[in-house]
């Protein structure tokens, strides 16, 4: 896996439209290294043979229980790098698609209730990528998200809406987080515009988020410390 110093990073893109979800720009805000990056719609998936030791699986306007072949592709892009060693950090579609990877479809589903805003949650047992139990605060928007792990998985932070909001998959460097860390709050609100920007029946939502207090507690630094040295 490597550490910080000799990391190679390989960020999977899988947002369907840059006009509206640029994820790969918020990721490289909190990097400070090279990265380098595929966009898995268009079937860019990395060469694990070419030295990679990080994968970042980013969010997507897509859902994970609409999945076209690309997805397939890129769940079984993850299994090969687990299988190699490689670290694998998830974020919100990402974390689901690393579910759909280790524990199957039935552990993804849609949401009984959609999560919109910056909101606190639960770090319900201390680990090195959250760190101890406690709150912290981070951009969220999702209307998917995971349910139900078993033994293989270790839950790592909750909401009273959705008790999967990390996992770690246990003895191993593969995380993923249902909130959105490594979006900042100006990024959030102008992401949240764009969306209410498509009309349709979450409107009413994303207005409501807008008008939400606005809190982030910068966890982005300690995920990516942690999950880089690893």
């Amino acid at each position: 896996m490597g550490s910080m110093n000799n990391a190679r990073i390989a960020i999977i893109d899988n947002a369907l439209d840059h006009s509206i979800y640029t994820p790969v720009e918020h990721w490289r805000k909190h990097l400070t290294m090279e990265s380098d990056t595929f966009r898995a719609r268009d079937g860019q998936f990395p060469d694990l043979q070419d030295g990679y030791t990080h994968l970042i699986l980013t969010g997507s306007e897509a859902s994970i229980m609409e999945r076209e072949s690309w997805v397939d592709d890129e769940v079984d892009l993850v299994q090969r790098a687990a299988a190699g060693g490689l670290a694998v950090l998830g974020s919100c579609w990402g974390h689901q698609l690393i579910a759909l990877a280790f524990a199957g479809p039935e552990n993804v589903r849609r949401c009984g209730e959609p999560e919109m805003g910056w909101l606190p949650i639960n770090i319900v047992t201390d680990n090195p990528l959250l760190g101890k139990k406690g709150r912290f605060y981070a951009y969220t928007v999702h209307f998917d998200e995971v349910v139900g792990l078993g033994g293989d998985f270790r839950v790592l932070a909750s909401t009273p809406q959705c008790p999967v909001h990390a996992f770690q998959l246990r003895g191993r460097p593969i995380w993923g987080v249902q909130s959105h860390p490594e979006i900042d709050i100006s990024d959030g609100r102008e992401l949240f515009q764009k969306f209410l920007g498509q009309e349709g029946p979450a409107a009413a939502l994303f207005q409501a988020a807008l008008a939400s207090p606005a809190r982030d507690s910068g966890a982005i630094r300690r995920i990516l410390n942690s999950f880089l040295g690893e």
